[in-house]
């Protein structure tokens, strides 16, 4: 029984190592595939809807170069990219929005960009050293699950969920342990109560 219990512990302790292991593995290699830092990331705000709504999961291309001949332009299919907020006073976030127009000024690369769901003048103009990547997908609703994270109360869920799996999965084993020292406790006052019977028959 004991074996047993030891190899119950060892397989939920592997599977929970390689669980973890898979999910960093899966993330270290998307970021080495498409050579960008953040190469998943959530869509927060309606400024590009109906293209993308909030929640939705895109996966961005990083590595482009000059002259970002990957990158069309234009309002109706120009090429979605993905850009840090610095320029636009928004420092700390990234922002998706759509590529109307790009220009080499001296050896630096400008781009234009325009939400499909903002007001027709509400652009904004950074250079390329800003430029994360382009958008090559998206999968919705699944951004969510990342957005409700980042929320404090998320978090807390989250880890409580957790804590919960990790509960469920050792309750049992250890509820069949104590079962099993109960069990063993029962069968040696059983014996011993026969051996007093014995006992006792002897000494009548």
């Amino acid at each position: 029984m004991k074996v047993y219990l030891k190899s119950e512990h060892v397989k939920t302790i592997v599977f929970l190592v390689l669980m973890i292991g898979s999910v960093f593995a899966f993330w270290f290699g998307l970021k080495a595939v498409l050579k960008n830092e953040y190469p998943l990331l959530a869509v927060a705000s309606g400024s590009m809807e109906p293209t993308l709504n909030v929640g939705d999961l895109i996966v961005v291309q990083g590595g482009l170069n000059a002259p970002y001949d990957e990158i069309n332009v234009g309002r109706n299919n120009g090429t979605i990219i993905v850009f840090q907020g610095e320029p636009v006073n928004k420092p700390g976030e990234l922002i998706v929005h759509r590529a109307i127009n790009k220009e080499d000024n001296n050896g630096v690369w400008i781009f234009t960009t325009h939400g499909d769901n903002n007001h027709p003048n509400a652009k904004e103009t950074f250079s390329e050293r800003y430029l994360i990547g382009k958008v090559v997908g998206h999968i919705p609703l699944v951004g969510h699950i990342p957005l409700f994270v980042r929320q404090p109360y998320g978090i807390v869920i989250i880890i409580a969920f957790m804590l919960f799996l990790i509960f469920a999965e050792f309750f049992p084993i250890w509820r069949r342990k104590t079962q099993s020292g109960e069990h063993v406790s029962s069968r040696e006052n059983a014996s011993q109560r026969t051996d007093d019977s014995e006992s006792s028959i002897v000494r009548q």
